[in-house]
């Protein structure tokens, strides 16, 4: 069995959306260029340093989304481990005066 998740937001909205999501979480307008040659001078078109963010404001969203519900399983799953593991440890200890 697999989940879909859709998510529709109004025309109106969605830029505001996607502007929020992107400030908030902090997606860069530019990265560093793979391709970029340390060894040759930096030039805006022939070497540039940084290039624009080949990741799409809608592909970025997505991305935050999948990660927070990661995430979110991810913790949910390790405190029910913890509380499993908790429940089988014997608190008694016994120690005698010697």
């Amino acid at each position: 069995m697999s989940l879909t998740i859709t998510i529709e937001v109004d025309t109106p909205d969605v830029n505001r959306v996607l502007n929020a999501m992107a400030e908030n979480y902090k997606r860069q307008t530019e990265v560093p260029n793979p391709g970029f040659d340390p060894g040759r001078p930096e030039h805006p078109v022939q070497n540039p340093a940084t290039i624009d963010n080949p990741e799409s404001k809608e592909d970025f969203l997505n991305r935050v989304v999948r990660q927070f519900l990661t995430e979110n399983v991810y913790g949910h799953e390790v405190r029910e481990a913890k509380r499993n593991a908790a429940a089988t440890v014997n608190p008694g200890v016994g120690i005698s005066k010697g």
